[in-house]
């Protein structure tokens, strides 16, 4: 049930570009969203950026799982209990187990290396 909910969230949407530090010190500028005059198109940029957010927020969400679940495992000498994972990204003890366990199932889908 959860791999197809996986494999929706690895669509590649409109990439995410990098600004320009100079456009990026503007408060008004946003990928240059502000530029475009036709509705339209401006709905459609917006529409795009919107989607690779999301898929870039799963994705590091993911990436987050992973590590907390390496940093907790028994097998490392220097493992750290949930409270420590919770404590160094600001979660709530029981959040961090949960994603401890996410990260885990993650990690099991993974190929041996």
């Amino acid at each position: 049930m959860a791999e197809p909910e996986r494999t929706e969230r690895r669509l590649r949407p409109a990439p995410l570009l990098f600004e320009p530090s100079e456009a990026a010190a503007d408060p008004e500028h946003f990928f240059d969203l502000e530029s475009i005059d036709d509705p339209h198109e401006l709905l459609v940029r917006a529409t795009e950026l919107a989607l690779a957010f999301r898929a870039a927020q799963d994705r590091a969400m993911e990436f987050q799982a992973v590590a907390a679940a390496q940093l907790a495992d028994p097998r490392r000498f220097d493992r750290l209990p949930p409270a420590a994972i919770a404590e160094r990204v600001e979660w709530t003890e029981d959040y961090a187990r949960k994603m401890i366990e996410f990260g885990e199932d993650l990690l099991k889908g993974l190929p041996d290396d």
